[in-house]
């Protein structure tokens, strides 16, 4: 039904990608092979999605990246549609670890790894290399189940990831110190994965 309300379904499965991974950019390769569907098809709904402003691009090492752009002016409800980002999905994301995790990344379990507090992509993920890390993790979690989540987490983007977890009482010092690398994860571009209790809009208030 949703496929006949927006007129493609190219453009439904490029709408789910780009507003499931807000802050993350693609390139037409990786799209193509993300939401399965021919690479003109795709061209031709990211030229249609550009035109009107949706999305935005940035040639990149001789690639060109696409990203949903966030000041579109209908940004918020058709997030509401694409990205699950209601007032309800909110809700429960309090009480779900992996509530907010993008579709792709459904198949991994990411509750297996222990009590996470926080769970954010950068580096890599959202092309901001200042904080030196792509997957960042405070809780009290299981490094071999860690391990494994972030080996199947490289296979899956067929990239290496470099990772940094630590515990909330850790975490919590050394911003208090003005740590400079918790200083630059902080600031840097993301992509929130988990956030069990609202915790990134404390640190950053």
């Amino acid at each position: 039904m949703i496929e006949q309300l927006f007129g493609s379904k190219t453009r439904v499965k490029l709408l789910n990608l780009f507003f499931g991974n807000p802050n993350r950019a693609f390139y037409v390769r990786e799209i193509t092979r993300r939401i399965d569907e021919q690479i003109n098809s795709v061209r031709r709904e990211l030229s249609n999605l550009l035109s009107i402003g949706l999305i935005k691009s940035e040639n990149t090492n001789n690639k060109v990246y696409y990203e949903v752009n966030q000041k579109y002016t209908y940004y918020q409800p058709l997030r509401e549609i694409f990205g699950g980002d209601s007032l309800a999905g909110n809700a429960k994301a309090k009480d779900s670890q992996d509530a907010n995790l993008p579709e792709e990344y459904k198949s991994l379990d990411l509750k297996s790894i222990g009590h996470i507090d926080l769970a954010i992509l950068t580096g890599q993920f959202t092309r901001d290399e200042s904080s030196g890390v792509d997957f960042f993790i405070i809780g009290n979690v299981n490094l071999n189940a860690l391990n494994k989540f972030v080996a199947e987490l490289e296979k899956s983007e067929g990239k290496n990831i470099r990772y940094t977890v630590m515990s909330l009482p850790d975490f919590t010092y050394r911003k208090q110190i003005k740590d400079r690398f918790i200083s630059a994860i902080l600031s840097s571009k993301k992509q929130i994965l988990v956030d069990t209790h609202s915790l990134l809009e404390k640190m950053e208030g």
